[in-house]
């Protein structure tokens, strides 16, 4: 609206998803890279703090990356795979923390930036997820004895597998992997770009519209901004464990004769 009116406001959109390189205009390393090799950094800090030195009564290091590895060994491997799931839990929580690190910088100064907003990343994480269930799957019941389990289950009239099997196939192979990247990347990009929303346009209204109704409607949106925060961080920190416990909800109809 205010855009029309020729006040100037330009809204946020996709381009404010677009970073130069640091380094140069074609540099390799963006914004969202610097914040995947952070991420990394932290995450393998985390664990390394937490392994090195573990005692009885653990130092906060440890304390936190234990913490970390039992919620995602007790709430999503033993839940989501059975006892099994214990082997798969190293996998899992790296996977976790690295996600919830990645979505958690849309929030933290100075990065406020979603690296999983851009498709790429939760793509190369989805992708990685269909090689682990997939080659489980294959080596606990042989390539045959996979596809024949996952296309034919037993106890449906024969007639249903024209349909069932090519849905299976095509469901396991393609939909899994795209729907868990497109879940994570709409969350995080949708989720930065109404915070864009709400402190840009608070700011314009302060301090260029000005006047008693713009300070008052941009204030409203700069306080509204600080709550949506708080929001966006437990919506990051729930899309790390979606991602995350889907993962691990395939590896388990992986193992099963029947899935």
């Amino acid at each position: 609206m205010l855009a029309a009116e020729g006040d100037g406001f330009t809204s946020p959109g996709p381009r404010d998803f677009e970073f130069p390189g640091i380094f140069g205009h074609d540099s390799f390393v963006t914004k969202p890279i610097l914040i995947v090799i952070i991420g990394t950094l932290v995450v393998g800090l985390l664990f390394w703090l937490a392994a090195r030195r573990a005692q009885t009564v653990p130092t906060k290091g440890q304390f936190a990356g234990e913490s970390v590895y039992g919620f995602v060994r007790n709430s999503i491997a033993l839940d989501a795979i059975g006892h099994e799931g214990m082997k798969y839990v190293p996998y899992l929580a790296t996977l976790f923390s690295f996600i919830a690190v990645l979505n958690i910088a849309g929030i933290v100064p100075l990065l406020q930036f979603p690296a999983t907003s851009k498709i790429g990343i939760p793509l190369f994480l989805a992708i990685i997820s269909w090689v682990v269930y997939n080659s489980i799957g294959i080596k606990r019941q042989g390539l045959v004895g996979y596809f024949k389990n996952m296309m034919f289950p037993a106890g449906i009239p024969w007639p249903v597998y024209f349909l069932l099997a090519p849905i299976e196939l095509f469901s396991t192979f393609f939909v899994r992997p795209i729907t868990l990247a497109l879940r994570l990347t709409f969350n995080m990009f949708a989720g930065h770009l109404v915070l864009l929303l709400f402190v840009l346009g608070g700011q314009y209204l302060v301090f260029t519209k000005g006047g008693f109704v713009g300070v008052l409607a941009g204030t409203v949106s700069l306080l509204g901004s600080i709550v949506l925060t708080f929001f966006e961080g437990f919506v990051q920190l729930l899309q790390a464990y979606v991602f995350t416990l889907l993962t691990a909800l395939y590896i388990g109809g992986a193992l099963a004769d029947e899935h």
